[in-house]
């Protein structure tokens, strides 16, 4: 059977798609290869959210042919699923555009791509199915740590974005199957387990038509053993606050919110086909803090939406300098075809955006910074990612970190990854923590 290599891009919900595919294609007799040099076919597993995701893209799979011209390129992920007629037709660099609208179709016609083939899987998304559960045996995180996809796609369709074009509407999955996942991860040594979706504030609509939520954490409290779950993405406009006291109840639930307020001013919101405004995000992130004093709050704002003004932007920074998130990151609009926010008026010069961008980034450093000394002098648990091999140093996250995204911790010992270490945090190093060991734990 052929060798394969996976080259991951975009977000942790394509990454998981990423290693249900190489999961399938191991359980189909396939070879997966630890690198491009060693694989008979390279997937390009793409991303299509915005302009400079898609670029990067289209430049791995060119890249890639023309250093291996021999092998089997294959376009996957979001971008094949969103453009797969134009990549097939201009991207003569891609042996096959395999769409990501059912994985289960993958390994056959990946088969038929190297031996020769050349192929478009264009499967639409199946909207109103039950999302299935295909057990990974591949995962691409560091050592220790798992993303669970709980939910597909997404209803709240901002008319900014593309992802209800590409992934469908929302399709939750069932408790009992991500309690399962979560407790054969566990078992696997995984300590940390990542829940992601576009919008985990309306898992379980579409199956009882609320917040399910509270349910799956309060599942997942029943596992025994020693691990730790992040809950990613949570659309502002509809929070789930019953998740609070599951939270403050149990140690294991990390008080990490990643809330996506992308602006403060309601009328550019309204725009944006979501209800927010500065005064009702202020008064979630108050009750947040509230009920949880040392949460950490992440978010992202997003610049240079149509008819965004000066006064909107004064409203936003505004809005940053009161909120004082601990994380965030900042974008410029990206104009994305067949969103509603396509042919509106009174766009914003790309300058403008990225001036008011950099404005925005500035501003967080010095929040960010004061926001992180709080935890100096703290003791905590922390997952060893890295280790230098040359110097007694290791690279770890605490539960105020999450993967990727986030500043890291250096802790001064050398450590095996994946090992739980307790730490103690001396020092803030712009965005990272310094700390040393107090002792070595496992999962």
């Amino acid at each position: 059977m052929p060798t394969f290599y996976i080259d991951q891009h975009g977000c942790a919900k394509n990454q998981v798609d990423g290693e249900e595919i190489s999961s399938r294609l191991i359980d189909a007799g396939f070879f997966a290869t630890e690198s491009p040099e060693l694989a008979d076919v390279i997937i390009v597993n793409t991303c299509g959210f915005i302009e400079e995701a898609k670029k990067e893209s289209i430049g791995a799979i060119v890249d890639t042919k023309k250093r291996w011209p021999g092998k089997k390129v294959i376009a996957a992920g979001c971008l094949s699923q969103r453009y797969p007629d134009a990549l097939f037709a201009e991207l003569p660099e891609a042996d096959g555009v395999l769409g990501n609208g059912d994985l289960s179709l993958i390994p056959e016609t990946v088969k038929k791509i190297a031996h020769g083939t050349r192929v478009i899987l264009d499967t639409p998304q199946q909207r109103h199915m039950p999302l299935p559960y295909y057990p990974r045996t591949t995962l691409f995180d560091y050592p220790g740590t798992a993303h669970i996809k709980i939910t597909e796609g997404c209803s709240n369709h901002c008319s900014y974005c593309a992802i209800p074009l590409i992934r469908g509407e929302l399709r939750s999955r069932n408790i009992a199957d991500i309690v399962s996942e979560a407790q054969s991860l566990i078992d696997r040594g995984v300590f940390e387990i990542v829940l992601v979706g576009q919008d985990l504030g309306n898992y379980g609509r579409d199956l009882e038509e609320r917040c399910m939520l509270p349910d799956l954490l309060g599942a997942l409290a029943k596992i025994k053993e020693n691990f730790r779950v992040r809950v990613l993405y949570i659309h502002p406009d509809h929070f789930p606050y019953e998740i609070l006291p599951i939270i403050k109840g149990d140690g294991r639930f990390a008080p990490y919110f990643d809330l996506p307020f992308q602006h403060a001013s309601a009328s550019l919101l309204r725009s944006m086909n979501r209800r927010g405004a500065a005064e009702a995000y202020l008064e979630l992130i108050g009750r947040i803090r509230a009920e949880l004093p040392s949460a950490m709050i992440r978010s992202t704002l997003l610049v240079g939406f149509p008819g965004e003004t000066e006064a909107d932007f004064a409203t936003l920074l505004d809005f940053q300098g009161a909120a004082q998130l601990d994380w965030l990151g900042a974008f410029a609009y990206s104009r994305e075809e067949n969103t509603p926010a396509y042919g509106m008026k009174n766009r914003v010069p790309k300058s403008v955006a990225q001036k008011r961008k950099a404005l925005v980034e500035e501003a967080q450093v010095a929040i960010t910074a004061e926001r992180l000394k709080r935890f100096v002098g703290a003791n905590d648990r922390f997952i060893v990612e890295e280790t230098f091999n040359h110097e007694e140093l290791s690279i770890g996250r605490g539960w105020m970190q999450a993967p990727d995204v986030d500043g890291v911790t250096l802790i001064h010992a050398a450590l095996r990854p994946g090992t739980v270490v307790e730490a103690r945090i001396i020092s803030v190093n712009g965005v990272d923590f310094n700390a040393v060991l107090e002792y070595t734990t496992t999962p």
